[in-house]
Parts: C-alpha cells; sequence; structure tokens
C-alpha cells in the first residue's frame, strides 16, 4: 500500500469545518491535505443549509405572489413546477460545489477523495480505489453528523424519509408527517405546507423550536396553525404501520389520547449524532462521549496530535460554528492565542418564514441560572418598512441582567430575523450591554429598529411603547 508522507496537517472531512480549516491551514503555510468520502462542501453545501435554502426561497416567493393584489399588483393564476424548484435547488448546491473546490486549488490543497480511517499515530488509511495511506504531523478530525434514528421505526429512504430524501423527491407528497419539531423539522413544514401538501407535525417536547425561546415557539406556532398546519406537541410516534393504498398510518400517543395520522411520507427530522464510527477512534485513542468526540477548550481530543472540530464534538451542530471552530483549531496549532466560541456565542437560525434567530440565553434559562432579569420586547407591526413589505408578523425580544445591563440574549421572529441577529452576536461577542444597542442609531425604515426598539424597552428608556 502506498503511503505519502510529506504533510504538515491532514483533515478529515471536507465540510464547512473541515474545508475551512484547510484553507486556513495553507494561508498560514502549512502543507495541507483534506480526505473527503463524498462531495467537499459537506452535507451542509450539498444536502442541507444550501439546498434547503434555495428550496425555501421558492416557497416564500410563491407565497408572497398569492398576495399580488396587497401590492396593487394583478396576476394571473400562480402555480408552480415541483421538478424546476427541486432541480434549481440541486443546481445551486453544485454551483456551491464547484466553488470550494476552486478553493481547495487556488489554496495548493491536495484533495485525497475515498473514505478515511485514522491508522496510528499521524496517518490516515484513504479507503476506495487504490488504498493509499497519508500521514501528516497534525490532524484534525472533522467528519460531521447523520440523522438520528427512532428506535424501533425503520427508515426505508422511500416512504419513511430523511432530509436528504426529501430534499430531491420527485413529487410533492399530498400528504406528510413530520417527527421533531426543531430547525430542520419545522423547515420542512414550511416548505412542504407552503406547497399545498397537509402537514402535521408531531414533537415529544412540549412545544415548537424547543430549543427557543418560549415566547418565540409558541407565537410561531400560533401563526401556523391559523395557516392551517397540524402541530400535535407533548406527542410521541408509537407506531408506523402500512396504510391502505400508498398511505402510511401513524400512530401517534398525543394529549388527547392514541390517534392515526394516515399520510404518504413521514419525514424523521429528530436531529444528528456525531459521525465517529468506523473511523479508528477507538485505535487512535480518541475518547467519545454521549455520541461525540471530546475535545479540549483548543480542540484538542485525547490522543496526541489529532483535534476535531464541527458537528461532531457536538451542540452547536452549525455549520458556521464548524468554520469558526476550524479556524481556531488550525491556529492554536501554530500556537496562536485562540478564543473557545462557547454555546451561546452561537447564533442560532431556522429559516422557515417567518424567520426565527437568537443569540444567547432564553429568558427561563437565564433565570435559572439566577439572572435577575429585565426583558424588552417590540413587534414589527408597527414598523413603517414591515408594512411597506407587508411583512409585519413578529417581534424582537431582548434578555438583560437587571443588575448591570449584560445583554444575556436575543430572540427575533420575523422575516428578516436571520438577516438581523449578527448585530446582537456582535454585541455579545464584544462584551457590550444591551444599552449599546438602545443608543446605536439604527436606519429608518428598516426592521433593525425593532432591535432597538426592545433594547430600549429591557433598560427601561422606550419611546415607542
Amino acid at each position: 500500500m502506498a503511503e505519502i508522507n510529506n504533510f504538515d496537517l491532514l483533515v478529515l472531512g471536507g465540510g464547512p469545518g473541515g474545508y475551512v480549516a484547510a484553507i486556513r491551514a495553507a494561508q498560514l503555510g502549512l502543507k495541507t491535505a483534506v480526505v473527503e468520502e463524498d462531495r467537499l462542501g459537506g452535507v451542509c453545501l450539498n444536502w442541507g443549509c444550501i439546498p434547503s435554502k434555495a428550496l425555501l426561497a421558492s416557497a416564500q416567493l410563491y407565497e408572497k405572489l398569492q398576495h399580488a393584489s396587497d401590492f396593487g399588483l394583478t396576476a394571473g393564476e400562480i402555480s408552480f413546477d415541483w421538478e424546476s424548484i427541486i432541480r434549481r435547488s440541486r443546481q445551486i448546491a453544485d454551483r456551491s460545489y464547484r466553488g470550494v473546490s476552486y478553493l481547495m486549488k487556488k489554496n495548493g490543497i491536495t484533495v485525497f477523495q475515498g473514505r478515511g480511517v485514522l491508522e496510528g499515530k499521524g496517518r490516515i488509511r484513504v479507503e476506495g480505489g487504490n488504498e493509499i495511506v497519508v500521514s501528516a504531523r497534525e490532524i484534525i478530525l472533522a467528519t460531521g453528523a447523520h440523522p438520528r434514528g427512532i428506535p424501533g421505526i425503520e427508515a426505508d429512504r422511500q416512504k419513511v424519509i430523511y432530509s436528504r430524501e426529501a430534499l430531491v423527491l420527485e413529487q410533492r407528497p399530498e400528504s406528510l408527517v413530520i417527527i421533531g419539531a426543531g430547525a430542520i423539522g419545522m423547515e420542512f413544514a414550511y416548505f412542504f405546507h407552503t406547497f399545498g401538501s397537509r402537514v402535521t407535525v408531531v414533537e415529544l417536547l412540549e412545544r415548537i423550536l424547543p430549543q427557543e425561546d418560549e415566547e418565540i415557539s409558541s407565537e410561531l406556532q400560533r401563526l401556523y396553525e391559523r395557516k392551517g398546519m397540524r402541530i400535535l406537541t407533548g406527542s410521541k410516534v408509537e407506531e408506523i404501520k402500512p396504510g391502505a393504498g400508498v398511505f402510511l398510518s401513524v400512530i401517534v400517543q398525543s394529549p388527547a389520547g392514541i390517534e392515526k395520522v394516515d399520510c404518504e411520507k413521514v419525514l424523521l427530522a429528530v436531529g444528528v449524532t456525531g459521525n465517529v464510527e468506523g473511523i479508528g477512534l477507538e485505535s487512535a485513542g480518541v475518547e467519545v462521549e454521549r455520541g461525540f468526540i471530546k475535545v479540549d477548550h483548543e480542540f484538542r481530543t485525547t490522543a496526541s496530535g489529532i483535534r476535531a472540530i464541527g458537528d461532531c464534538i457536538g451542540p452547536p451542530l452549525l455549520a458556521h460554528a464548524a468554520s469558526r471552530e476550524g479556524i481556531s483549531a488550525v491556529e492554536s496549532i501554530l500556537g496562536r492565542k485562540v478564543r473557545f466560541v462557547e454555546k451561546d456565542q452561537v447564533p442560532g437560525c431556522t429559516y422557515c418564514q417567518p424567520q426565527v434567530a437568537s443569540v444567547g440565553l432564553t429568558e427561563s434559562a437565564a433565570i435559572s441560572l439566577g439572572y435577575e432579569v429585565t426583558v424588552g420586547k417590540f413587534p414589527f407591526r408597527p414598523l413603517g418598512k414591515a408594512q411597506a413589505l407587508g411583512e409585519p408578523e413578529g417581534f424582537v425580544k431582548v434578555v438583560a441582567d437587571k443588575k448591570n445591563g449584560e445583554l444575556l440574549g436575543v430572540h427575533i421572529l420575523g422575516s428578516e430575523a436571520t438577516e438581523m441577529i449578527p448585530e446582537a452576536s456582535l454585541a455579545r461577542w464584544l462584551g457590550a450591554g444591551a444599552e449599546v444597542l438602545h443608543l446605536a442609531v439604527h436606519p429608518h425604515p428598516s426592521f433593525s429598529e425593532a432591535m432597538m426598539e426592545a433594547a430600549s424597552a429591557a433598560t427601561g428608556k422606550a419611546i415607542h411603547l
């Protein structure tokens, strides 16, 4: 078996964490290689973040066109071409993949195509085609994660599917049960419901988007139920049985009792677990804890010379977190001082409409940690920009420490929530208080005025409330 041993750094996995780490390493003068089994860009770029946002963009535009008359416009009957919607999504993913491939070449990074397995100190065996062993002084594991299953429920990937299959369905299902009301579940719920599927969402916990602030979750559920989406919280899927014809029968234990929901497809969206199996972690001395690789604040694993980043090390399980961790891991290899990004400093986004975005502590989490909190909220409805664009739903909520004004958390439900949250993320990163969000001049008219107004309410200086 051939062996290549002239690299400074090997990165196992070419997703948002891995390829960013590789680029940063090359920029800093390290001879770098990436081992990737599938396609550069990982799940996010090829089968997650990017293609799903293309689908959601089609849904949002389709929904908007239904209200053309509200803007003084006249249009004929609005319809859609399902095949074209899916094709556009794949084309965008392919374009992004080519962009990452170009960046590898531009930065002189060698890419080994195949499945990587740790094999001794500083060595990775690349399986597939002509097997080789590649070695380097340092290794970064960026193997990502895969969807979690549900005990007793088998995903045949035809009728019971994961998000990957949902992205490329050849036909729109007339009815769909989505198990799990986290970000992935609610994004697909919005997408399919907008295009006319009869959607039922089943969530084991007491509310949708359980990681978000309770008021945000409650309001989003109210809006979606008003539009006709069925949402069963505090409910558990007990069994999925073959139904009549093409249908499945989903047996749900809900607060109201046992009920049967018939549907064409079932989408499992109950979270992910790290890709830690079959890559030689145990023999390499890399410790795994609760399904994820254990690391310290410089992303070092329990094995010398091996670091790990991204979804394989656990929450927050977000592409932008993985990219930031990749940069920090490389710089720590070179002895540079790095700032570990705590989970509550990483913004989270859900791209349904209206969107949800947040950073920091929820109100209940802050209280449970012993903070005496002050809360400011401001709805989008009074804002001129929201009225002009026909997007009045939602609000901004600011949670601050009553004693010193520390900005503890910001939570947004609104059409531009994911574009607004970086301001709050930056404020928390810099240690700025809620008053800074109030005093900084915000443009008028804009959605961002709601951030300013909510912060002013939290600091007791509200003007428009």
